[in-house]
């Protein structure tokens, strides 16, 4: 067993984490990450279901990796980087503990499901550390940042539920019902048209971290790469002959 495994189920690329024992992150687990994903696009695939074959999703930083790779800022801003444009959807499954880098590498993903028995948490701030992901900032992204400050000063554990109202996660769902309704919204998300969502992608992320005017100004290229899709075509033809989301799209 390698610490990444990948499988396809359809279109969806399926990639679970699997360091025993608690997938522990190291600059060797975020980089066979990285080309994981690259792999799944380069197969064809059009969503991406990031889960774990461990007792938690991922329980934080390798901390002996940390003191000895002393990884550079420009590293990791290439890792994030990659994880988050990624031009496909990501969906997050997580059970056990999201601790540390564990929770910043669920935040990376478009979409987060939790099970209910599941945990979240920045104990950085108790080592001498900060989050070295993006932790805050990712979390300042989707709560704000009143609430990205108790997090992260604090350090305490978050209930999945908290999270949920607060808008940092999509769902909670019961623990044995994970797998099914992850994939399944991975399922929905590979059927999608793919230049669309990856669109859609683009511009959340430029509204968010450059501001309106920003994802305003990247509208028109967003707007010429979904007429010139042939997703578009097929979308508004169902429409007119066999009604609303008819559609079968191919991701082209």
């Amino acid at each position: 067993m390698g610490s990444i495994e990948y499988e396809k189920d359809g279109a969806v690329a399926v990639v679970t984490l699997a360091k025993p024992p608690h997938n522990l992150l190291d600059n060797a687990l975020l980089s066979s990450l990285s080309a994981t994903y690259a792999e799944a696009v380069k197969d064809g695939c059009r969503a991406i279901l990031l889960r774990s074959a461990m007792r938690h999703f991922c329980a934080g930083a390798d901390l002996e990796s940390i003191a000895s790779e002393r990884w550079t800022q420009d590293d990791l801003a290439k890792l994030w980087q990659s994880f988050e444009d990624v031009p496909v959807p990501v969906v997050a499954a997580v059970h056990g503990a999201a601790l540390g880098g564990g929770f910043e590498l669920a935040l990376m993903c478009d979409m987060i499901i939790a099970a209910d028995t599941a945990s979240f948490g920045m104990a950085e701030a108790s080592l001498g550390l900060i989050p070295l992901l993006g932790g805050v900032q990712r979390v300042v992204e989707r709560v704000g940042v009143a609430r990205a400050k108790e997090l992260a000063m604090f350090g305490r554990r978050q209930d999945p539920r908290a999270l949920e109202r607060w808008g940092a996660i999509n769902l909670v769902c019961p623990e044995n019902e994970l797998p099914a309704v992850s994939l399944s919204w991975a399922r929905q998300l590979a059927e999608g048209p793919t230049v669309a969502l990856r669109a859609i992608k683009t511009l959340a992320k430029q509204a968010a971290r450059q501001g309106i005017a920003a994802a305003d100004a990247g509208q028109e290229t967003a707007n010429a790469a979904m007429w010139g899709s042939q997703d578009q075509a097929r979308g508004l033809k169902a429409f007119v002959t066999t009604g609303p989301s008819s559609a079968v799209f191919e991701g082209n």
